[in-house]
């Protein structure tokens, strides 16, 4: 399994849009992409514009297939909302969540 956090920078006056598309964009890829597990959003309480977005995947290869020039067509809504910042992949070790 894989983590990708993507960094994005979104206007506190667009912040509602860019959920709304996140929403739809995230159950599409989860439900359409091979290896695609899922996404949780997340904001910073002391600076409203920065934002983090973390996609679940099965492998790194699944990813990879996604991402191919790094501008994946699926994401265009929320790029024309928010600005991305960064893209990092991590492997993830272990996870205690429920």
């Amino acid at each position: 399994m894989i983590r990708v956090i993507y960094k994005w920078r979104v206007e506190e006056e667009d912040f509602v849009s860019f959920k709304e598309v996140w929403t739809r964009t995230t159950n599409s890829i989860h439900e359409a992409v091979p290896g695609a597990l899922g996404s949780f959003l997340l904001r910073s309480p002391e600076d409203k514009t920065e934002v983090l977005t973390v996609a679940k995947w099965d492998s790194l290869e699944s990813w990879k297939a996604f991402w191919g020039a790094e501008n994946p067509s699926e994401m265009v809504g929320m790029r024309e909302i928010g600005e991305r910042i960064s893209v990092t992949v991590y492997d993830e070790v272990d996870d205690f969540t429920k």
